[in-house]
């Protein structure tokens, strides 16, 4: 049985309020933001004790952290890119400091619109060199880096998606696979090269990326961008997903051997209302196909 955990960016509580309900309707863990203001960001945990009762609302809760999705949206990696870079080292240095989970979450973290001037060949080498430094790094501290790519910033693309990662190729290095981000990537919503969708849907790109999915988002799609220009994420059963397929797809052909299922229900409206349905949802496939 996989462990399963809910992304706490979705949900605005305080994480005392938000672990103290996960873990009555029987979560195992919180998929852990850092955003502000609730999430564990440096500018927040700015002291030894802050950062020590931060920690200590877990284990008041019995809970773990899955993963830990650093905060860097507020800079461009392409047009701020020594910014960029600063804000990862400064994340790097809290989550080692909290010592809650190993597994960081990384994004592209500019919009899927080239720069002037750049083409998509040089903006693919740029993240490959970035990506196996922040990994090299990330290793230093004993940490795992998962990519999270999505519509929302820039190589989307399955077959791009599988190149970098193969270039990456660092043995702490791997992807996040929202299947929601999936599902809409293989639709070829704000893809930057042509010709990239993907006639068999999630669980081809599964086939794609075999070996290298590090961690698994779960949650619903109905093939629909967002007001912010990414997936819309659906709770499930309002999207197209056919989880009874792509769940042990996932587990036998994708060779997906994390500890987690986490669910994500970023930027859904009322969030909080759905969350046991939805650990209700993942526990049901859980028991089916992991036991």
């Amino acid at each position: 049985m996989k462990k399963i955990s809910v992304g706490s960016w979705a949900i605005p509580q305080t994480m005392i309020q938000l672990c103290e309900g996960a873990k009555k309707i029987g979560y195992d863990g919180i998929s852990l933001s850092g955003f502000k203001p609730y999430g564990a960001h440096p500018d927040l945990l700015d002291t030894p004790e802050k950062i020590r009762a931060y920690a200590q609302i877990f284990k008041d809760n019995d809970l773990e952290v899955a993963d830990f999705s650093l905060g860097l949206w507020a800079y461009d990696s392409l047009r701020q890119t020594d910014q960029w870079r600063a804000e990862y080292t400064r994340f790097l240095k809290c989550a080692a400091e909290l010592g809650l989970t190993k597994i960081m979450r990384v994004d592209t973290c500019t919009p899927p619109i080239l720069p002037e001037g750049m083409t998509f060949e040089a903006c693919k080498a740029f993240f490959v060199k970035h990506f196996k430094e922040m990994a090299k790094e990330a290793a230093t501290y004993g940490f795992d880096v998962v990519w999270e790519f999505e519509p929302g910033f820039i190589i989307n693309e399955p077959k791009n998606v599988k190149w970098v990662a193969e270039q990456v190729d660092e043995p702490n290095f791997s992807l996040l696979f929202d299947t929601c981000h999936a599902y809409n990537c293989t639709l070829g919503h704000r893809h930057i090269e042509e010709g990239c969708k993907l006639e068999g849907s999630v669980n081809e790109f599964i086939d794609m990326v075999a070996g290298r999915i590090g961690l698994v988002h779960l949650i619903d799609c109905d093939g629909t961008l967002n007001d912010t220009g990414t997936s819309t994420h659906a709770p499930f059963g309002l999207g197209k997903i056919n989880f009874d397929s792509v769940i042990p797809h996932l587990l036998n052909e994708g060779g997906y051997k994390g500890e987690w299922w986490a669910i994500d229900l970023c930027e859904w409206e009322n969030a909080w209302e759905v969350t046991a349905d939805c650990y209700k949802f993942v526990d049901a496939l859980n028991r089916k196909y992991c036991n």
